[in-house]
């Protein structure tokens, strides 16, 4: 939210010794990894969608987790801000890392402040936002501007650790604000902040916000956020005036909308194109060059607040489905909320049950793609599909702004599925090389890297479609990974605008890559696999268990007839061939394998390895099962 002050501290102090004791006895399994990856960067949720501590979405009510009801004095703190509670978790960054410069564009943060209470921290921390630095120590409680450029460093050798609540406020809240202090201004006379003292609330007593986005957007919210983003531009600028005509008509339009449909399901459709004529418009006037002072640009933000979340709400009373949200502690100045995704298979009159194979790079793919195209009955383009699904303008990079490979429910539009599906079917052959019959349902099979971003697309797309989640050990993966960046073999991107690492982008696009330029290569390929994985198994997980499974690169290798019975089986297809004991390389090779070959680089991996050690942990408990 933006603020007048880049601070302010709020009136009141917390025990943060009696806070440390309290997250000090949650396990260490707890605590997870950067959604992407970031060096240094963990959180352990204590208020999660459904209170679920793997659900990232921002979408759905908020419930305390089973982690919240083992700290009594935490709940003790939450109840003192006086706060409606959204998302909120504990945040630890690691001796000399640091939250990397960005502001929260999220529509989620445009009108939620972030309350902070240092629990752990150093008097070296140092907490920046646009010109302004301070120290939070221990027990205080801090709000600030998250629409302007922050940043966070830790120089200390000790871990700092946050208590971080996310809201739109209360009425005890804005008590709390109205009398807090600008640490710029001289401090005002009597001005105190009293220690809270336990006092027994219990999780019952806080207040969860329930309602986060809009299921249709009003036209109200959106006239309000278009003024307050033009009034944010900066002034004098060529596109300026276009991008303000183009988002009035739209304001008009969508008023138009709202009066005839209200939160109609009817009017879904012609919302939709409504928003797609607009995205279209927006970039025909280049009001991706219109700045703000924290360097976002109008076309981003526009899509960020109004186009991906206008009918965020609307996919889950009129699919019937739940949905989980990818998401970032500090997300991405690009980062954008995802959309509901169904939850629940509807019948598809030409694609019969899809199977994707979906998982990181270098995770052994290949080979099973290749392994699997003998199915009597499975039909596959051939190959991975880049083209076939960049290739259709909407979803291409250029659309997207150079974001990432990511695409949710909200790029499954009508036209573009139709596109999509075609491109598909008239790619399919078996493994004679024939075409489907006319009108017949087809059983395919996909496998494409990429597409690890992009399950509930896929699930909007096809909504048939199985995926088959196949684990690698990660210290294979990223040593393979290194291979293919250091190879050239693999570079997706060779000429990817405002990449400035050392060597041409390779593999699959994740949300927030501008931030990896700088990161030695095994800390890049370990964010890009940390990055991958986190949203992968989030996006699964918010599917039916029946929908999907997990597969095991050292089970093919050690038992292939074994472990492709095992496939078929549970995605119900036929199998009618004998494998041999060992097989054959797969077309992606890079050099020939052999038993712990990823010890040839065994120092840089172990580097990286307790960065993300909770996500590993969590794959390999999912394998394990």
């Amino acid at each position: 939210m933006k603020l007048a002050a880049r601070f302010v501290q709020l009136p009141v102090q917390f025990d943060a010794e009696r806070l440390a004791r309290e997250i000090n006895a949650l396990p260490e399994s707890a605590w997870r990894a950067h959604p992407q990856g970031f060096a240094g960067n963990d959180f352990l949720p204590l208020i999660a969608a459904h209170g679920e501590p793997a659900n990232e979405s921002f979408s759905e009510p908020m419930r305390p987790t089973p982690h919240l009801e083992h700290c009594p004095y935490l709940i003790d703190t939450l109840k003192t801000i006086g706060a409606s509670l959204g998302r909120t978790r504990l945040m630890r960054l690691s001796g000399h890392a640091e939250v990397t410069v960005h502001f929260d564009a999220h529509y989620y943060w445009r009108e939620r402040m972030r309350v902070h209470v240092p629990i752990i921290t150093q008097p070296t921390v140092r907490f920046i936002c646009g010109d302004e630095e301070v120290n939070m120590k221990p027990g205080e409680c801090w709000i600030f501007d998250t629409w302007a450029k922050h940043r966070v460093i830790n120089d200390a050798v000790q871990s700092r650790v946050h208590l971080v609540a996310d809201t739109v406020g209360g009425e005890g809240f804005w008590d709390l604000a109205v009398r807090g202090r600008n640490p710029r201004l001289p401090t005002p006379p009597g001005w105190s902040a009293p220690v809270v003292a336990p006092f027994g609330a219990r999780v019952s007593d806080l207040d969860y916000e329930r309602m986060n986005v809009p299921k249709v957007m009003t036209p109200w919210e959106v006239r309000d956020n278009i003024n307050f983003l033009l009034g944010e531009a900066l002034p004098n600028q060529p596109a300026l005036a276009a991008t303000a005509q183009v988002a009035g008509q739209f304001a008009h339009t969508w008023r138009g909308l709202w009066s005839t449909y209200g939160e109609s399901a009817d009017g879904l459709p012609r919302y939709r194109r409504a928003l797609e004529e607009f995205a279209r418009k927006l970039q025909q006037v280049r009001a991706d060059t219109v700045k703000l002072p924290n360097d976002g640009d109008l076309f981003m933000l526009m899509r960020a607040q109004i186009i991906s979340i206008a009918l965020a709400g609307s996919g889950r009373p009129d699919l019937g489905g739940e949905r989980r949200d990818g998401g970032a502690q500090n997300p991405a100045p690009n980062a954008v909320p995802m959309p509901a995704v169904s939850t629940q298979a509807a019948h598809d009159p030409e694609f019969d049950r899809p199977v994707f194979i979906v998982n990181p790079p270098r995770s052994g793919s290949s080979l099973l793609f290749e392994t699997m195209i003998a199915a009597p009955e499975l039909f596959t383009i051939g190959g991975e599909s880049h083209s076939l699904i960049e290739g259709i303008p909407a979803l291409s990079l250029g659309a997207k702004q150079g974001a990432s490979n990511r695409l949710d429910r909200n790029d499954a539009t009508p036209e573009t599925v139709r596109e999509l599906r075609r491109r598909f079917m008239a790619a399919l052959r078996d493994r004679n090389g024939q075409r489907p019959a006319p009108g017949a349902r087809v059983r395919m099979l996909e496998k494409t890297p990429k597409n690890s971003l992009r399950v509930p697309f896929l699930a909007a797309a096809f909504p048939e479609a199985r995926f088959v989640y196949l684990h690698r050990d990660p210290r294979e993966v990223f040593a393979s990974m290194m291979e293919g960046w250091e190879s050239g073999r693999f570079r997706t991107y060779p000429n990817l605008p405002g990449w400035e690492g050392e060597l041409p982008w390779s593999f699959l696009l994740t949300p927030g890559w501008r931030d990896l330029a700088r990161l030695p290569l095994n800390e890049r390929v370990a964010s890009q696999w940390a990055t991958t994985t986190q949203i992968l198994l989030d996006d699964l997980e918010a599917l039916p268990r029946e929908r999907w499974m997990v597969s095991r690169y050292d089970a093919l290798l050690a038992d292939p007839n074994a472990e492709v019975r095992h496939i078929c089986e549970t995605m119900d297809l036929r199998w009618d061939v004998t494998l041999g004991a060992q097989l054959p390389l797969s077309s992606h090779t890079v050099s020939r394998p052999r038993a712990e070959k990823w010890r040839d680089r065994e120092a840089q991996i172990t580097a990286v390895l307790p960065r993300v050690a909770p996500l590993i942990d969590r794959v390999s408990r999912l394998a394990a099962r």
